[in-house]
């Protein structure tokens, strides 16, 4: 129902975007067992969008706590964060490897394997066996984070999630009062607030060093970026907004986690007691190059983030 004046209204607009996000979390929770039941490679994609749907639901009710039942929206929103964390572990083990075995096939076949005869020789070598090293740690994780998700999504814990989501898939616990106001009254002020945030925490980033262009101290602040900027598109993508500017900012820092995440999986690597220096040594040039990678995406998220923050609607 409209208001006298026609403007949409707060509870309207909110509880839409709730509904599509729980009817696609149950899409992707029938496309998620039906992969598992097959083996079908399709269950990577259909977790993703579990996740996906988990993410907005999640962000939304934090973002629009003001508009929603508050002690139903909490409780939510801290089961969606603990099934997203725990679904996303085996599908970051298994990407951390095959980005790191992708680079080191790239280091070892192109012009960016160092210059030197004895350095190259010494990457040829230490590829095969650092490949080997990395498989086995990775795997291991990713079994026991397999093993973790299937003991989740078998927990009354997950069922009682997934029942919330199916109530909310036709009705959204919503405040009375605050559900009947205009959404530029109730909904864009709330959405400000997380955009606000975002940009002081952009703006807070530590300054890159010249002589020491990475430093892994920084990657807590990139990441909270990364949060923050996801919490603000979801906000702009339920109001129904324009949000492809921030989506490739996102990308940028998705790739930005990915790669500062496969830096550290490879030094963790290079600790292993007792490895070859063939081994170490193509570890630490594997370590450099994803290194390099994150400085690519800090550089790419401030551009995008500049030219986004000079137009006309800004970010």
């Amino acid at each position: 129902m409209a208001q006298p004046n026609h403007d949409p209204i707060a509870g309207d607009v909110l509880g839409a975007y709730l509904r599509a996000q729980a009817t696609a979390f149950l899409r992707g929770l029938r496309l998620h067992d039906e992969g598992t039941a097959s083996g079908a490679a399709g269950g990577g994609e259909a977790a993703r969008g579990l996740r996906g749907a988990a993410h907005r639901i999640s962000a939304s009710l934090a973002t629009f706590r003001p508009v929603a039942d508050s002690s139903w929206a909490d409780s939510l929103r801290t089961e969606l964060v603990w099934l997203s964390s725990t679904l996303a572990d085996e599908h970051a083990y298994a990407a951390r490897l095959a980005r790191l075995m992708d680079a080191l096939h790239r280091l070892t076949g192109t012009s960016e394997v160092p210059a030197t005869r004895a350095s190259a020789g010494s990457l040829t070598v230490g590829s095969a066996r650092a490949g080997a090293l990395l498989e086995r740690q990775l795997t291991l994780s990713r079994t026991r984070a397999h093993s973790a998700t299937l003991q989740a999504l078998g927990s009354s814990r997950f069922h009682a999630v997934a029942d919330a989501v199916a109530v909310m898939a036709s009705e959204v616990p919503l405040d009375p009062i605050a559900a009947r106001g205009p959404v530029d009254d109730v909904l864009s002020p709330l959405a400000a607030v997380a955009g606000s945030r975002l940009s002081t925490a952009v703006a807070s980033l530590p300054s890159p060093c010249p002589s020491h262009p990475y430093n892994q101290d920084h990657d807590g602040p990139w990441n909270e970026v990364r949060r923050l900027l996801r919490v603000h598109l979801y906000a702009r993508e339920a109001l129904g907004e324009d949000v492809a500017e921030l989506a490739a900012a996102g990308e940028a820092l998705d790739h930005h986690r990915d790669a500062a995440e496969a830096a550290a999986a490879s030094a963790t690597a290079a600790r292993t007691p007792r490895i070859a220096p063939a081994t170490a040594y193509a570890l630490g040039v594997l370590h450099a190059d994803q290194r390099h990678e994150v400085e690519a995406s800090r550089a790419t998220f401030h551009h995008i983030w500049k030219l986004a923050d000079s137009s006309p609607a800004g970010v």
